[in-house]
């Protein structure tokens, strides 16, 4: 097995939650960055990766890195990487993404032109041609640039991991499936505690929770990119690695998960998206507004994506919505509350200061993660809650 550095590049402000998802997959992270992590991995490392990484975009295989100020220095050590190791004299290749920050190459095309270029050469030189078909499997690259830095990663993913494959119908303004999932983990919940999201829309926070409580692998139901690197991983290596998966889905367990919204359609597209992610006998959906928003047990968590208002029509009707959410969270006096929203005046609106508040990038949105922090179970209540002696049912206000 071939040790490589591994990229996960992730939304900026989920690195360290990341981190702890790679190390629990039992690999060493070598750096952490704004936006990425790295770490050491081999073949196995590449599936396993894609399949069971809640949190990152995608897995990228470290190929090269130098500096480069000039479109000659970057043509030729762009032409000093072993492209031939990696790219069999049929691949498909090109740059696809090309980043720049604080450096003085900053032309996307431009740096894509270069590269693809120079790849060519050396290539044509090591296979003794001088034209290529790329009628074979597809090789993207992914280039970063910082203060003059070159990273050069092949993506092994294609489609972005967030794309897990069950949400064929969306709501006005979704939120990412690895986002949910890493906001999700920055909470204390766990699948034994009671959540609710009074805003579902397409149900992204309740199904990546149904999924987590149920350890079903986000990335075993789709395809990647390096599937067809049948030179570089055998097929066994991804077939041993949802086979892992499949082994790991425990469907048996008693979840407590639901999910609201005012709009009847949405409730029916979350219903149909949490089935299409085999979780929908674990998730409660109801068509309820923020304003009848209960509980009959303690200790829940509310997690939600409320309206930001980015049409200036909407942004008159936020007070009244976020008000409601405040006064009905108030009434769950032992509940947690966690709200990302690009909205200003969520404290002033729901009455209350956050406990802590954290910046996160939904896509290049910059949005806060509110979170009011409930008390925590009492010894007695908590071992009540465990042996489902309280109440299930639904209560209305």
């Amino acid at each position: 097995m071939r040790k490589m550095e591994l990229i996960a590049p992730c939304h900026f402000g989920l690195e360290a939650v990341l981190k702890r998802e790679i190390v629990d997959l039992g690999y060493d992270v070598s750096s952490v960055e704004d936006g990425r992590v790295t770490f050491i991995g081999d073949e196995e490392a590449v599936c396993r990766a894609n399949v069971f990484l809640r949190t990152a975009e995608r897995i990228l295989i470290k190929v090269g890195q130098f500096r480069a100020t000039t479109f000659e220095e970057l043509f030729q050590a762009t032409r000093a990487i072993a492209w031939e190791e990696w790219i069999p004299v049929n691949g498909k290749f090109w740059v696809t993404k090309a980043a720049s920050v604080k450096s003085k190459l900053f032309s996307p095309s431009d740096i894509q032109s270069v590269m693809k270029k120079a790849m060519v050469e050396r290539l044509g030189t090591v296979y003794g041609v001088s034209w290529f078909a790329e009628d074979g499997p597809s090789f993207p690259l992914r280039v970063f640039f910082m203060k003059d830095e070159v990273t050069v990663g092949l993506d092994t993913t294609g489609e972005s991991l967030h794309k897990r494959g069950y949400r064929k119908l969306t709501a006005k303004a979704p939120i990412a499936e690895n986002l949910a999932a890493g906001l999700l983990m920055l909470t204390p919940w766990r699948r034994d505690r009671i959540l609710v999201d009074p805003f579902c829309g397409s149900g992204t926070f309740l199904i990546e929770a149904a999924m987590m409580a149920a350890r079903i692998a986000p990335g075993m139901n789709r395809s990647f990119t390096a599937e067809n690197w049948d030179h570089l991983i055998e097929k066994r290596e991804w077939y041993d690695c949802v086979d892992e998966a499949r082994e790991m889905i425990d469907m048996e367990i008693t979840a407590d998960i639901q999910g609201y919204d005012i709009d009847d359609r949405m409730v029916e597209i979350a219903r149909e998206n949490a089935r299409l992610a085999g979780v929908g006998q674990l998730i409660h959906f109801q068509r309820r507004p923020v304003s009848e928003l209960s509980h009959p047990k303690k200790y829940g968590f509310l997690v939600t994506n409320p309206p930001y208002g980015e049409r200036l029509e909407e942004k008159k009707n936020l007070p009244a919505i976020y008000r409601a959410l405040g006064e009905r969270f108030a009434r769950l006096d032992t509940w947690s509350l966690y709200v990302i929203t690009s909205y200003e005046d969520v404290e002033r609106d729901i009455g209350r200061k956050a406990d802590k508040n954290r910046k996160i990038y939904n896509g290049m949105m910059k949005t806060y993660f509110y979170q009011f922090q409930g008390p925590k179970p009492l010894k007695r209540e908590k071992r009540k809650e465990e042996n489902g002696n309280e109440d299930h049912s639904f209560c209305d206000a």
